[in-house]
Formats: structure tokens, C-alpha cells, sequence
């Protein structure tokens, strides 16, 4: 989720409730979009997801928590708790979502008695009314004692209008001077997704960062599910935390729902400017982790690497020794993403994580470089000299000019563009392509980013 840079925010807008009561598939009636996975398992969303809504007349963010009090996964149920109970302290109106069709739960009548005590406007959502011949049922709530109560069909998408007015209604006014507490500085985010197998260490290496429980630690594989968006700034930068859900082989998928994650993820990776694939350096890097670095090569996308759990393997003496030992191998077995810098770090004792963001800035900064025509033409003819591209068909690649392109300097981290005035487009091999990004390299090293070389069409003659 990337926020317009021009769209100023009302204000912060929080969904809660018990499991399965809707609150996902309001979430994305509201964002506009499916962001939240939606599905009849209860607990499905676990971790806190937010994304913009505009669709009222004053525009506002919005933030969906984890189900309250579920059933199964006692050792969840408190995190689930702290999360939405972090959601209400930062919001200005909070929508507190009931199933019409189950009834009034013991989890509603005790999440109602916190909510009472709020100072924040709560909105009594009465969700699953899918037909008119289901408001009656609507009146099962009003034991509740709640001054704003709207019945609605997320599923339908009944009564969201009315829920819009009402939330509207309830925003902060703006301040005398015309500005909001909390406006947006009017600059894009750098999207992070944190990508990786279940149990490396993602939701860990972002609560590192922030030094805050953002997200949900758990040991149990596979708890983030969702891709949960999380905004932080630091030293004047905006970013936006991707945290993905576990990516494990397709083969050992349990349900459906992980299905849905790995597919959530790989969207994830093609949304965001730089991928950070985090690995367990205990475990080393599996044919899972090669996997999913190919989604990322794939992607085009910018990426570093980060080896997380070093405090278990840190030896007692010797230890550049054993960095230098890692970070090669690892470069090794991820010999298709040589092009990611490596990090050695410890979500669980902090050490080396702050150096991510020198890591990042360093990669934004190699974006910026440009390589001279005449010196790229140069280099490139020397290359053909030297290392004759393949004969295909009989016919052999043609370089008559190339160029470096201007890209796409809205994105935050864009990678090297160069175009290739070549006879025949499909004489470029791969193997060719990354023996000329190769020299490219040579002249300009691009750390963590992909270089991209597109080839066109031209009369030998012209």
C-alpha cells in the first residue's frame, strides 16, 4: 500500500472484534481493494494490516487487528489482544464488528465493556445482514448501549455508505490553521517487503527495527499470514515494512489459507521496491530460499540479503572468519541474486539490523548513477570484440548503439534501464544478456539492483 502523495487524511480508523466476524472482508469493502485475506477459519488475521480508504468524503487510514479471543491457539491470544488494543490507543473512531447471524458472543459482551470505557467514538458495525429479512436481528445488540450502531453486508456491500457517514461524522475536525495532527508529508514511501521462509525471522528483524511488538512473534511456523503494511520513518525517511507471509514449498501447504499467503507474497514482492529476503543462517540456505530469490530475480526487483540468527551460531573466537565463510557461501548458493549486498544479523539481540538501512541507502543511492553514452557504447563494442555473441540461425547479434534510459524517476529505488540498438532483438541470448550485464557491472557495480538491458530493432543502415 503506497498513499498518494497528495491525499491529506482525516484521521485513523480501527477495526476490531471477536474471529470471523467479518472484520477482513470490511477491510477490503472499505481499502477498495482485497488486501486482507478472507476466509471462514476463524483467526485468519492474526497481525495488524492498514491501508488508506478513500472512498467518504474526508479520507482516513484505516487499520484492521487480529480476532479476539479464538478459540484454538490459546499462545496466540494474548499478542492478538495487544495488537488490537495498540489499534484502539492510536485511532479516532473505532468499528467494533458483530455477526448478526451468530448473535451476541460472551467475547462481544466482554470486548464491549473495554470498548465502553474508550475514550475514542466507537461504531457498533452489525455485520452479515445480507438480506433485509436479517435486520431484526440487529436488535439483539442494542443491550449494548452504544450511541452509533449501523447494520451492514461486507460481503455485499450493504449499508457501507451509511457506515462512511457515520465515520465521517466522527473524525477530527481540522485545526484552526486548516492542517490535521496527523497529515502526511507529502512524500512516497520506500515499500520493504520483508520476504522469506516461515520462521526466519521476518516478523522479528521488523519489531527489531522498530523496537516495538508491532507484529506478532511467534515460534509456531507460518503466523504471519497476511502482508501487513507498517509505516516507519527514520532520520526523515518514510518507508513502509512489508511483513509477508511464510513462503514454504507448495507441496507442504496444510490449507488453503497458506495457498492464498504464498500467493499474497508474491504479489508483495512485485509491489515493492525492495525486496529483503531474510534466511536463517542456521539452517543455511534451502531450496526454498532459492525459490523464492528466483521469484525475486524474476520480479526485476532491488534486494539484499539478510542471514538472521546469528547470536546462535556467532563462534567465541575467529568470527570475521566465519562472516566471510557465510556471506560466501551464501553468495554462492544465491549465485542468480549476486547482485544482493549480504548482512549478517540478529533479530534477537539487534546486532547489525541498524545497518540495513545504511544497506538500503546505499542501493537507492546506486540507482541514482548514470553511465556516460560514450563510455557505455565503448565498453560494450569491447565486449562484443572480445566475446563474440553466439551464432542463432546463422546470424550473429548486431550492436549498433546504446543508451542508458531515464527510467522512472517517480519510484522510489529504479533500477539501471539500457537500451540496445541491436539488428535483431532475438539473437540476445540469456546467457549473452548476463555476460554484457556482467561488463556493465565492471564499469558501475549497481549494488542490489538488477540490471535490465532492452533490446530494439534497427536498420543496419540507419
Amino acid at each position: 500500500m503506497k498513499s498518494g502523495s497528495s491525499m491529506d487524511y482525516a484521521g485513523k480508523v480501527a477495526i476490531v472484534g471477536r474471529p470471523n466476524v467479518g472484520k477482513s472482508a470490511l477491510f477490503n469493502r472499505l481499502a477498495g481493494r482485497n488486501i486482507a485475506i478472507v476466509h471462514d477459519q476463524p483467526g485468519i488475521t492474526r497481525d495488524r494490516l492498514a491501508a488508506p480508504c478513500i472512498k467518504g468524503a474526508r479520507p482516513f487510514h484505516l487499520w484492521d487487528t487480529g480476532g479476539i479471543g479464538g478459540a484454538g491457539e490459546t499462545e496466540l491470544r494474548k499478542e492478538v489482544r495487544t495488537a488490537a488494543d495498540a489499534a484502539m490507543r492510536e485511532s479516532d473512531v473505532i468499528l467494533f464488528v458483530v455477526d448478526a447471524q451468530h448473535g451476541l458472543a460472551p467475547v462481544d459482551q466482554e470486548l464491549a465493556t473495554v470498548l465502553r470505557k474508550s475514550p475514542t467514538p466507537v461504531v457498533l458495525v452489525v455485520n452479515k445482514i445480507d438480506d433485509p429479512k436479517h435486520e431484526a436481528l440487529e436488535s439483539d445488540f442494542a443491550r449494548m448501549n452504544f450511541t452509533h450502531s449501523v447494520p451492514i453486508s461486507a460481503a455485499h456491500g450493504r449499508g457501507i455508505s451509511e457506515l462512511l457517514s457515520v465515520i465521517d461524522d466522527l473524525l477530527p475536525e481540522e485545526r484552526a490553521d486548516g492542517h490535521r495532527d496527523d497529515q502526511p508529508v507529502h512524500q512516497e514511501p520506500i515499500a520493504l517487503a520483508i520476504i522469506g521462509r516461515p520462521n526466519a525471522g521476518k516478523s522479528s528483524l521488523i519489531n527489531s527495527v522498530l523496537r516495538d511488538q508491532r507484529t506478532i512473534v511467534s515460534e509456531i511456523p507460518g503466523t504471519t499470514r497476511d502482508a501487513v503494511d507498517i509505516a516507519y520513518e527514520r532520520e526523515g525517511r518514510k518507508y513502509l515494512l512489508i511483513d509477508t507471509a511464510g513462503m514454504r514449498a507448495r507441496s507442504k501447504h496444510s490449507t488453503s489459507v497458506e495457498v492464498f499467503s504464498v500467493m499474497r507474497a508474491e504479489r508483495t514482492i512485485r509491489r515493492a521496491d525492495l525486496c529483503v529476503l531474510v534466511i536463517d543462517v542456521t539452517s543455511g540456505v534451502t531450496s526454498q530460499d532459492k525459490k523464492i530469490a528466483g521469484l525475486i530475480q524474476q520480479a526485476r526487483k532491488p534486494s539484499l540479503v539478510v542471514l538472521n540468527k546469528w547470536d546462535l551460531v556467532k563462534p567465541a573466537r575467529g568470527v570475521s572468519a566465519a562472516i566471510t565463510e557465510l556471506v560466501t557461501t551464501a553468495r554462492e548458493q544465491l549465485f542468480f541474486l549476486d547482485y544482493a549486498p549480504v548482512l549478517i544479523a540478529s533479530a534477537a539481540t539487534g546486532e547489525n539490523v541498524q545497518q540495513l538501512f545504511a544497506l538500503i541507502a546505499e542501493v537507492q543511492r546506486a540507482a541514482g548513477v548514470r553511465i556516460g553514452t560514450g563510455v557505455l557504447n565503448r565498453m560494450l563494442r569491447a565486449a562484443l570484440d572480445s566475446n563474440l555473441p553466439p551464432t542463432i540461425g546463422n546470424k550473429r547479434l548486431k550492436l549498433f548503439y546504446a543508451a542508458q534510459s531515464k527510467g522512472e524517476p517517480e519510484r522510489a529505488i529504479d533500477p539501471p534501464k539500457f537500451i540496445l540498438f541491436v539488428n535483431q532483438p532475438k539473437l540476445l541470448s540469456d546467457p549473452y544478456s548476463r555476460f554484457l550485464q556482467g561488463k556493465i557491472r565492471e564499469a558501475e557495480p549497481y549494488t542490489g539492483l538488477p540490471v535490465l538491458l532492452t533490446c530494439r530493432a534497427r536498420s543496419e543502415k540507419v
